[in-house]
């Protein structure tokens, strides 16, 4: 283990530190070296240290799987039983081009992973010199941060796993892991922490990390702290508030909250899911079972029936409180996980595939908007529904960077269940934010911005009145503002492109990708590695010293993956979490 390794782990855990050992592929010196260290520093070493699968493995000081519930469930929902159904290929069926074409481009392929590697590369190794066992690195400071909610756990660390891992950086991945196995999730300044996040990031991130490695540790670590989230799931309703608060879990006082993002609050099927496959314990389904069911009983008796709306009272089991609908920020991942849930179950419970084609049905009705612009591009966004007693649903043609993953999330329905026309639509989200990048002098498409819209899904003509009276005409043609121009590095719309070109098999992806990593490096760089940015309006950008842990667990990895062979995280053999954490589907 490297010294600032040690240091994270005395930082973090100053009476139970431990020093976790290289493992795999050790040189004799580093091992001499390991011993040396460990020799130094065994005033630190816990009481309560032990070797677990090979890993020095630290304990997590609070047993939350002894914590008795206040309100205990009688009988669990079991897991679907049998065989996963033979369900339709999601991936392309490629073949392998032996020409010297074929050849030529498979070089130029393998030049644009590495350059993508190089990026990731350059961040890991200054999180880990400099920020290594915070949750950031903040990029153009050189400091390392904790975010608030995230329990000071290390996101960036474990969030960052599966990409090594996938990038064949299998020392740098063990001694990640090595780090991983010894967070202690008891120990934390916070009084509580982000439910939803904790779970994407941290437990998504172990999960991915055990079925590519099958390092059984991980495993362990993630059961930790499966344990401890399930503990949001004990209130009187069995729903989950966003805030999972360590003193009032342990003392029986949660509740659901009254006013949560529907995402927050249902986003946790693949995960709880996953890890009840791997351990056997009914428990996690049943737990995210009871809040698909909730969904179910609602589809149909919202203000805009098929969908949910954006902030749920699940208090009060009360669907119906708010009458704004959106696949973006609050509310996107409640959808996406839908079909990806059923993949995960091998088709086994239909109720994903049911709910998934409700909601599509009244997305396509009422939230996808054509833009209008001079090309009569053939590109679709998702908007902002609100409803009114009085005049029904309004359409808000408002673009989110976040909503750019609903062009997966139709291929995905599209091949999972047999609807050919889901797939040309999500094709055209995915141009969309493709032509959004590309509209932008940096490059990049803003974090939130409106246009001009059709009033159907055709095309319409081009009214150029209309945009010079309504519109910021300092932007490209189409736009009427971009409220929020920011770029966070986000990773959504690299997520559709690969996604289409995995299920599509059209290398105009790939190309559409490359465009976007020269752009993003471009305009993000930093000498220490890469920075969110304040205006994507900006040629010469200016830094905003944030680079968030999906940078190096999404972004990086989704551009790695589409200049790789495609049986490189088979889409039929793995179930992408929202922070693209490959969990495997059963066979």
């Amino acid at each position: 283990m490297l010294v600032e390794s040690v240091e994270w782990q005395i930082r973090q855990q100053p009476y139970h530190a431990m020093i976790a050992l290289f493992r795999r592929k050790t040189r004799v010196f580093a091992s001499l070296l390991a011993v040396v260290v460990l020799y130094l520093l065994v005033a630190f070493i816990p009481e309560h240290r032990e070797t677990l699968y090979g890993f020095t493995y630290v304990r997590t000081s609070y047993d939350w799987s002894k914590q008795p519930l206040k309100y205990p469930i009688s009988e669990y929902t079991p897991l679907p039983t049998g065989r996963p159904l033979p369900l339709p290929k999601v991936q392309y069926a490629f073949t392998t081009d032996t020409s010297p074409e074929g050849a030529a481009r498979d070089e130029v392929l393998a030049s644009r992973r590495a350059e993508v590697k190089q990026a990731f590369t350059k961040s890991w190794t200054s999180y880990k010199n400099i920020g290594f066992g915070y949750d950031e690195l903040m990029p153009v400071s050189g400091k390392g941060r904790d975010a608030p909610g995230f329990g000071g756990w290390g996101a960036t660390l474990v969030d960052s796993l599966s990409t090594l891992w996938i990038m064949d950086l299998k020392d740098e991945f063990y001694e990640a892991a090595a780090a991983a196995v010894t967070i202690n999730w008891a120990h934390t300044s916070d009084t509580s922490c982000n439910f939803f996040e904790t779970t994407i990031r941290h437990l998504g991130g172990l999960l991915g990390a055990y079925d590519l490695s099958l390092e059984t540790a991980l495993l362990e670590k993630a059961i930790e702290l499966g344990d401890m989230l399930y503990m949001a799931y004990d209130t009187p309703n069995h729903m989950p508030p966003f805030w999972l608060d360590f003193d009032d879990a342990k003392h029986g006082r949660q509740v659901a909250g009254y006013h949560d993002p529907s995402a927050s609050v249902t986003s946790s099927s693949l995960e709880f899911t996953r890890l009840a496959q791997l351990t056997g314990n009914d428990k996690y389904y049943d737990a995210i079972n009871r809040v698909t069911l909730v969904l179910d009983e609602w589809q149909n008796k919202t203000a805009l029936p098929g969908m949910w709306p954006t902030f749920f009272d699940f208090a009060q089991l009360q669907l119906n409180s708010d009458s704004s609908f959106t696949l973006g920020a609050l509310a996107d991942s409640l959808y996406e996980y839908l079909p990806k849930t059923f993949a995960l179950l091998g088709g086994l419970e239909p109720m994903y595939e049911k709910l998934y084609r409700g909601a599509m049905d009244t997305v396509i009705k009422n939230l996808l908007f054509r833009p209008m612009t001079p090309n009569q591009d053939d590109i679709l966004f998702s908007g902002n529904v609100f409803v009114s007693d009085d005049t029904g649903p309004h359409l808000t043609a408002e673009g989110q960077h976040l909503a750019c993953f609903v062009g997966g999330m139709f291929g995905l329905g599209s091949k999972l269940f047999n609807i050919p026309e889901h797939l040309e639509i999500g094709e055209k989200i995915t141009r969309g934010c493709v032509w959004a990048y590309d509209a932008m002098p940096a490059g990049i498409m803003p974090e939130i911005f409106n246009l001009l819209k059709c009033d159907t899904l055709e095309p319409c003509e081009w009214d150029e009145a209309e945009w010079e009276n309504e519109a910021n005409t300092q932007l490209a043609k189409g736009f009427k503002s971009a409220r929020d121009a920011r770029y966070l590095l986000r990773p959504e719309a690299i997520e559709s492109v690969f996604l289409m070109y995995r299920m599509t098999g059209n290398p105009e992806y790939q190309e559409m990708a490359w465009r976007m990593f020269q752009a993003i490096r471009k305009a993000t760089e930093t000498d220490l590695a890469f920075s969110s940015i304040q205006s994507v309006r900006d040629v010469d950008t200016v830094k905003s010293d944030s680079m968030e842990s999906f940078w190096l667990a999404e972004t990086l990895r989704y551009f790695y993956l589409i200049f790789s062979p495609p049986d490189l995280i088979n889409l039929d053999e793995f179930v992408l979490n929202t922070e693209a954490h490959p969990l495997r589907r059963p066979r």
